[in-house]
């Protein structure tokens, strides 16, 4: 396999929503850590690849889940019907998710206008995610899901995609309004299927005299379901990320016997009613924390985020973090946020 070199001095555009005001090159020197919102991660070949937020959805390539390499974007510019969707969509596509299907690679990820629901989850499929191979390359399969404003009290971003056990593939999305829904994907996982199944499976409470429009205070989205045991859990971000040392961003969790639901947190609140449990704070060191993922790999769980550092500028930093079981209850120790700190190099060869 052929070695990916990155030319000196080049410096790769920011991984910031267009949101956030702390933006700064994603990395200009070898070495420093690695720079991003929203990750998720898949594995092939011993290889574990980490997608995030930023201009064509950025990627990068591990063997050991700290020293990444970057390995380019999924599209060169930016989906072609994106300001069709949101016309002040601003370059960059947020929240992905990545997961394996049928021997491909489906990639999900969100258009969007910063605090609107001009809002759509699209698709591209590649058959590997070694970008060596002469088999890779990104191919977009349009609009799965979108929001209208006015027309839809939901917003189409953050998708979240799980297969049950019977094999039924179902997406988790949403981002304040009306909270977070559910539906069950069709045979290929590139829409809703017919007939369609939709569920409320997070909420808070939005004040009758919210436009329709308006996001709301609600401060929940980037649901996550993650199966453990007989239950699978729904990990979501409470508080308001982007804002650098200023940011309220934390993880919460609740856990269902079925995959739509009801989701309780450990009080035996429902989600979909305000109800969870927080699992995970910021500290005076990492203000803000959230967005995350959840993978078993090599038989241990863990839980991927990201963090924004107070000694930083409050810059956003990736973080994973072992996930330990008590009761049937997820518990991460935020005594480990110094503990795990990746390192970008220029080959992992």
């Amino acid at each position: 396999m052929s070695k990916l070199k990155l030319t000196t001095g080049l410096i790769f555009s920011a991984l910031l929503t267009a949101s956030c005001t702390n933006a700064k090159p994603e990395f200009d020197r070898l070495g420093q850590q690695v720079s991003i919102h929203d990750p998720v991660m898949a594995t092939e070949d011993g290889y574990y690849y980490l997608f995030s937020t930023g201009p064509g959805i950025t990627i990068y390539r591990s063997k050991d889940r700290v020293h990444w390499e970057h390995q380019g974007r999924a599209f060169a510019t930016e989906p072609t019907w994106a300001k069709d969707v949101a016309a002040e969509f601003g370059g960059h596509l947020w929240a992905p998710d990545v997961v394996e299907k049928d021997g491909q690679y489906h990639l999900y990820y969100s258009v969007s206008a910063f605090g609107k629901n001009t809002s759509a989850i699209g698709l591209t499929i590649t058959e590997t995610l070694d970008p060596n191979s002469p088999d890779y390359g990104w191919e977009d399969q349009g609009i799965v899901v979108q929001s209208v404003p006015n027309r839809d009290n939901w917003n189409a971003i953050d998708p979240a995609v799980i297969e049950d056990e019977d094999g039924t593939g179902w997406m988790a999305f949403g981002s304040f309004w009306s909270g977070h829904k559910m539906f069950k994907l069709n045979e290929d996982w590139s829409g809703p299927a017919e007939p369609e199944q939709w569920y409320s499976i997070a909420a808070g409470t939005r004040p009758a005299d919210v436009p329709a429009h308006e996001a709301g205070p609600t401060e929940l989205e980037a649901p996550f379901i993650f199966q453990h045991g007989d239950y699978y859990y729904q990990f979501i971000s409470l508080g308001k990320c982007c804002r650098g040392a200023e940011s309220t961003y934390h993880l919460a969790v609740g856990r269902s016997e079925s995959v739509t639901g009801p989701y309780l947190d450990k009080d035996g609140r429902d989600l979909s009613q305000g109800g969870a449990t927080v699992i995970l704070k910021g500290n005076e060191d990492w203000p803000g924390l959230g967005h995350n993922s959840a993978y078993t790999f090599e038989g241990e769980d863990y839980l991927v985020f990201h963090a924004y550092e107070a000694a930083d500028n409050g810059l956003q930093k990736l973080k994973i973090l072992p996930i330990r079981w008590q009761n049937g209850w997820p518990q991460v120790d935020p005594a480990e946020l110094d503990s795990y700190q990746s390192v970008l190099v220029e080959s992992i060869e």
